[in-house]
C-alpha cells in the first residue's frame, strides 16, 4: 500500500506523489460544514421568528430590518436571544460525545490507518445532514437539531476528520516542510469553505433550505466514498487493535504527562494554551458573525450574508500565500505573531462597524489572520514521536472541540447581553483576549533553547 519511510524526522513521503491523498477528504469535508453552518443559523433565526411573529428578518428578505422602527423592535431582541441559545444547545449536544470519540479513533489510528478515521466522520455528517432535512421536510421542532448533533459526535463529528487529515500530513511529510504542508491543508478549508458560503447564500435566496442541505448529504456521503475507494493508506507498519479500550485514552495522557515527554512537556502545554486562545476567538467570533449581520444596522440578507463568508474563508488563502513569502526572511514564530496582529487588527474594525463597507474593511484587514494556526500545529507535531501523530492530533482535535463549546458557551451568550451597549462588543473583546497568545509565542520562541528539530532523533 505505502512506500518504506525514510529516518524518522526526515522521512520522505511515504506515499508515490503522483497517489490520490487527503487534501480532497478535507476539502469535501469542510464544503458539507460550510455549507451546513451558516444555512443553520438562519433557518433557526426565520423559524424562530416566524413562530414569534416577527416578520422583520433579514433572512426572509424583508426591508423592515433597516427600518428605524425594527432597529429597537423587542421581538427582533427576542428573535436574537433565542436563535444564539440554540446554536449554543446544539453545539453543546455535540461536544460532550465528540470529545470522548475523538481521543478514541484517534489514538486507534496509529495503529490500523487513517482511512477508518476518516470515513466514519463522513457518514456521521451525512446521517446528521439527513436528520436536518426531515426536520425541514416534517417542520419538525428545532430540538430535533440535537439528535443529528449527537449522531455525529458519536461518529468523531468534523473534528475527527480535521484530526486525521492532519496526522495523514505528519505521517508523509519531514519535519522542515510540515508547517507549509499543513498551511496547505488549511488553504483547503479556505477554498472549500468559500465555494460553500457563496453557493449557500445564493441557493438559499432562490430556492429556500432543502435543496442546499440535499447537497451537504451527498457531499458528505463523497468525502466517505473518496476516503474508502480512493485514499492511500499513510500509516506504514498497521496492525489489528481493539477499538473501546482505555490504551487510547492513555496514549493521550501519555503526551502530556510520560517521562519521555520530559523536555516537550512545557511547549506542549504552551503551544496548546495557544492554539485554544486562537481557535477559541476564532469560533466565536464565527457564530455571532451571521447573528450579527442579519440583524440592524447592516441588515444583510443571505447573499451579502454569503459573500461576507467567502471573505472570512478567503483569509486562509491570504493566510497561506502570506506564510509562505514571510518565511523567506523570518522565523515561524514570528509569521505567527504577524498573523495574531492581523487578527486583532480586523476584529476591532468589524466590532465598530455600522456600514456594509467597513464590515467588509474588517474582513480585508484579516488577510494574515490564519498565519498562526498551521505554525502552531506543526511545532506540536514537531514535538511528538512519529508514531504518535494520531494521538496528538486527536488532542488537539479536543481541544478544538473545547474550544467550539467555551466559543458558542462566551459569544452566544455575551451577544445578545452586549447588544444594549455595544453590538460588536464580542469582537473588540476577542481582540483584546488575542494579545495572550501573542505573548505566550513570544514568550517561548525568546526563551527557548532547545532545537526545532531532532527531539527524538539525529537526523537533523
Amino acid at each position: 500500500m505505502a512506500d518504506s519511510p525514510g529516518p524518522a524526522g526526515g522521512g520522505r513521503p511515504r506515499c508515490p506523489r503522483a497517489a490520490p491523498t487527503v487534501e480532497p477528504v478535507l476539502f469535501l469535508g469542510t464544503v458539507a460544514l460550510g455549507l451546513q453552518a451558516p444555512l443553520c443559523t438562519q433557518y433557526l433565526w426565520e423559524r424562530l421568528g416566524a413562530e414569534l411573529g416577527y416578520n422583520g428578518s433579514a433572512a426572509s428578505g424583508s426591508p423592515g430590518c433597516g427600518n428605524a422602527s425594527s432597529a429597537g423592535d423587542p421581538r427582533q431582541q427576542e428573535v436574537e436571544t433565542l436563535a444564539s441559545h440554540w446554536n449554543l444547545y446544539i453545539n453543546l449536544a455535540g461536544f460532550f460525545v465528540g470529545l470522548f470519540s475523538v481521543t478514541l479513533f484517534g489514538p486507534w489510528s496509529d495503529s490500523v490507518g487513517r482511512r477508518p478515521a476518516l470515513i466514519l466522520p463522513a457518514v456521521g455528517m451525512a446521517l446528521q445532514a439527513a436528520i436536518y432535512l426531515l426536520v425541514m421536510y416534517l417542520r419538525l421542532h428545532v430540538g430535533y437539531f440535537l439528535l443529528g448533533r449527537i449522531l455525529c459526535g458519536l461518529m468523531g463529528d468534523y473534528n475527527l476528520i480535521l484530526a486525521s487529515c492532519f496526522a495523514y500530513v505528519a505521517d508523509i511529510s519531514d519535519q522542515r516542510s510540515r508547517t507549509f504542508r499543513v498551511a496547505i491543508l488549511e488553504a483547503c478549508l479556505g477554498v472549500a469553505g468559500m465555494l460553500a458560503s457563496i453557493i449557500g447564500g445564493q441557493w438559499r435566496k432562490a430556492q429556500g433550505y432543502i435543496n442546499p442541505f440535499w447537497l451537504v448529504f451527498a457531499v458528505s456521503l463523497a468525502t466517505a466514498l473518496y476516503a474508502a475507494l480512493c485514499l492511500q493508506e499513510s500509516v506504514k507498519e498497521r496492525k489489528p487493535a481493539k477499538l473501546f479500550t482505555l490504551s487510547h485514552y492513555m496514549s493521550v495522557y501519555k503526551l502530556y504527562a510520560a517521562p519521555g515527554y520530559q523536555r516537550s512537556r512545557q511547549k506542549l502545554a504552551l503551544y496548546s494554551l495557544t492554539f485554544f486562545l486562537i481557535v477559541t476567538i476564532h469560533f466565536g467570533a464565527r457564530d455571532v458573525f451571521v447573528l450579527y449581520e442579519l440583524s440592524s444596522p447592516l441588515c444583510w440578507g443571505s447573499d451579502l450574508i454569503g459573500y461576507g463568508s467567502a471573505a472570512s474563508y478567503l483569509t486562509y488563502l491570504s493566510s497561506l500565500a502570506g506564510l509562505r513569502a514571510l518565511q523567506l526572511c523570518l522565523e515561524d514564530t514570528w509569521v505567527a505573531e504577524l498573523g495574531l496582529l492581523s487578527n486583532i487588527s480586523g476584529l476591532v474594525v468589524i466590532s465598530l462597524a455600522s456600514t456594509t463597507p467597513l464590515m467588509f474593511t474588517g474582513y480585508g484587514i484579516l488577510f494574515l489572520s490564519m498565519a498562526a494556526t498551521p505554525v502552531i500545529r506543526a511545532k506540536l507535531s514537531k514535538l511528538v514521536d512519529e508514531k504518535d501523530q494520531g494521538a496528538l492530533f486527536a488532542s488537539v482535535a479536543c481541544v478544538e472541540g473545547l474550544c467550539s463549546l467555551v466559543a458558542t458557551g462566551v459569544f452566544n451568550s455575551l451577544y445578545p447581553a452586549s447588544l444594549h451597549f455595544m453590538k460588536g462588543f464580542p469582537f473588540l473583546f476577542g481582540a483584546i483576549i488575542l494579545l495572550v497568545p501573542a505573548a505566550l509565542i513570544g514568550w517561548i520562541e525568546i526563551s527557548d533553547t532547545t532545537p526545532e528539530y531532532g527531539h527524538f532523533t539525529d537526523a537533523s
